[in-house]
């Protein structure tokens, strides 16, 4: 049972019978079927517990820790992922296939960490604001999985340092940054060409896939041509 839709993928490519539940935003692959438990912040957990899964696959940072305690409490064992940068994402990944699942390795996974290993950051070193939300306007702060990930791209995310992981931040401070560039994801909020760029006129704005830039799974061996050619086509 998967409670993250980046592991539910994981899993699903890997061993799909293995599956029995999953969350509703857990969308990859298109053609899963399992018993669905509503949403990662506020999955049934009765229901969860009702499907007798031998394990519960969850993440820090996007289930509630008392869900999980819940799960626990019933009796449910809970392997819980804490995801920050790329190589605890890989490691991550290793721990919930090969020794939560029991499964051999998946060559995806090698495949992921090589096209990762091959990467050059860009030059020069582009200076970005990342929103992840708007109304209040959210953007990455330190200590993100998203943010590793552009900083190997050659994005220097000027919130980095910020004592926030997902700071809210005034608009006029987004702008006064001077950023060169804005990161446009389509997830969590649905960025697009027609909802967010005017918010940051004569700044660059890269349109990215919220799944390459943010999930860690088998998107992970197709994200950095695909990041890498978005931020390219932003200016």
């Amino acid at each position: 049972m998967s409670l993250v839709p980046s592991l539910t993928e994981a899993v699903a490519a890997t061993a799909p019978e293995l599956l029995v539940g999953a969350t509703d935003w857990c969308t990859h692959p298109a053609d899963l079927d399992v018993v669905r438990v509503g949403g990662t912040k506020n999955p049934d957990v009765a229901a969860v517990a009702a499907l007798a899964p031998d394990l519960v696959v969850a993440n820090e940072e996007e289930n509630r820790a008392a869900d999980l305690d819940t799960l626990r409490a019933a009796g449910v064992d809970v392997l819980v992922t804490e995801v920050r940068s790329l190589p605890q994402a890989f490691a991550e990944l290793d721990r919930l296939l090969v020794r939560g699942c029991g499964l051999a390795r998946p060559a995806w996974l090698d495949a992921a960490e090589a096209a990762w290993r091959d990467v050059v950051p860009a030059a020069p070193v582009r200076r970005a604001v990342v929103p992840v939300w708007r109304r209040p306007w959210m953007v990455l702060g330190r200590d993100t999985f998203a943010g590793d990930l552009l900083a190997r791209l050659g994005v220097r995310n000027l919130y980095a340092g910020h004592a926030e992981r997902y700071p809210r931040v005034m608009l006029p401070e987004l702008l006064a940054a001077r950023p060169g560039l804005v990161v446009l994801p389509d997830e969590p909020y649905r960025f697009t060409a027609d909802d967010g760029p005017e918010s940051f006129p004569g700044i660059p704005a890269a349109l990215v896939d919220g799944r390459h830039l943010t999930w860690y799974g088998p998107s992970l061996a197709d994200a950095p041509r695909a990041l890498a050619e978005a931020l390219a086509a932003a200016g």
